[in-house]
């Protein structure tokens, strides 16, 4: 979980407390091993690992659904041989005090996403298209609602609110950047200007920042020259996306991969 804010993990943690165990630590463990996979996977195409994560994802998830709707979950161990079947029971289940979404939707949402795994190749053989990240991304996000569905419900909260927890579990603590009174600041010492622009990018949530913004936050002597001397080139190698119509810069696969190395050895220059 390299990128993940414990601190914010934390919350989901105070809030999954209520569930009965083990569900009390394995759906956010699950969760979050699936969110580490999917990092590793969309930017190595490495995808076994978070086809792996996938599947524990759904063995858990579909068991608290059964505790919920049943009264009773498969122990963990115990093979559920056809999930498509057990989702249809689940839904067609009569006389349960749970929720329409615990009910009917999360079940579809499962089946969904245990089929793409096994059907796209993500982690299994034989899928008929092979794995991309696209399906991945796709997967992920559908485990994303999954986890705001389950904190609406049990944290009594919005899905805009719950979606907020989510979202902060993705943000980036860089202890390289410091964030101050609207701007941000490199700490370490010796990196280049090529360097700081693509640990500034890495550190925004979004990915993308304004130029104007780049410029001013590592202090580069003159914007023209930086456009021409740092964005250029990095747009050339494919570590950023400068849109020149817009001034904004992406960053890109590529760069995320060489910034990340780059935090692990602290050394390097594109």
């Amino acid at each position: 979980m390299d990128n993940m804010n414990t601190s914010k993990s934390s919350a989901l943690e105070r809030i999954f407390s209520t569930l009965q165990k083990p569900f009390d630590k394995s759906v956010l463990d699950a969760y979050l091993k699936l969110k580490a996979k999917f990092d590793i996977a969309y930017y190595s195409s490495e995808y076994d690992g978070a086809g792996i994560a996938f599947g524990k994802f759904v063995e858990v998830i579909i068991r608290l659904v059964q505790l919920e709707v049943k009264g009773a979950f498969t122990p963990f161990g115990t093979s559920i041989s056809d999930l498509s079947k057990e989702c249809r029971d689940i839904i067609e289940t009569k006389g349960s005090s749970a929720s329409e979404s615990v009910r009917v939707i999360i079940p579809r949402s499962l089946v969904f996403l245990y089929t793409l795994r096994n059907k796209r190749g993500i982690g299994h053989v034989g899928g008929d298209v092979d794995a991309n990240r696209v399906d991945i991304k796709t997967a992920t996000q559908i485990a994303d609602w999954v986890i705001c569905e389950l904190i609406r419900i049990y944290h009594h909260t919005s899905l805009e609110a719950a979606q907020d927890i989510v979202n902060g579990l993705t943000e980036k603590e860089i202890p390289e950047v410091w964030e101050i009174d609207g701007k941000k600041r490199i700490l370490k010492n010796g990196l280049s200007s090529k360097d700081k622009t693509l640990l500034l990018l890495y550190s925004e949530v979004s990915s993308f920042a304004l130029v104007e913004d780049l410029y001013e936050w590592i202090e580069y002597s003159n914007i023209s020259l930086y456009r021409q001397r740092v964005l250029s080139p990095l747009h050339e190698s494919r570590y950023i996306e400068f849109n020149k119509k817009e001034d904004i810069a992406f960053i890109s696969p590529l760069g995320i991969n060489y910034i990340e190395a780059l935090i692990r050895t602290k050394k390097a220059t594109p």
